[in-house]
């Protein structure tokens, strides 16, 4: 199985700054891709970027050019730089990541955090 463990979610005022922080735990064998999926009250989920292994990144519409993302292969971590945030923004930020565990090294799983709230309000 696998732990996901997210931070630095809060409020913030709008045109702040927050960078998230996913940690990934477990029996892993390697991890595929991460990413960052929100949920506003009354909203479907959706994408926010997501990062393959390889380092190649895809973003929503809403948020290029405002937030980035990245990870740090050695720690199983994914990060998100939020800048420049507006109350549009504001959700619960959910952490995404496929790994391959070390006990089915064919399969890939899918597996989400609990969620940080992002609150972007003056």
């Amino acid at each position: 199985q696998v732990q996901l463990v997210e931070s630095g979610g809060g409020l913030v005022q709008p045109g702040g700054s927050l960078r998230l922080s996913c940690a990934a735990s477990g029996s892993i064998f390697s991890i595929v891709a991460m990413g960052w999926y929100r949920q506003a009250p009354g909203n479907q989920r959706e994408l926010v970027a997501t990062i393959t292994s390889g380092g190649s990144t895809n973003y929503a519409d809403s948020v290029k050019g405002r937030f980035t993302i990245s990870r740090d292969n050695a720690k199983n971590t994914v990060y998100l730089q939020m800048n420049n945030l507006k109350p549009e923004d504001t959700a619960v930020y959910h952490c995404n990541t496929k790994a391959v565990l070390t006990t089915t090294p064919s399969y890939v799983y899918n597996y989400w955090g609990q969620g940080t709230q992002v609150t972007v309000s003056s």
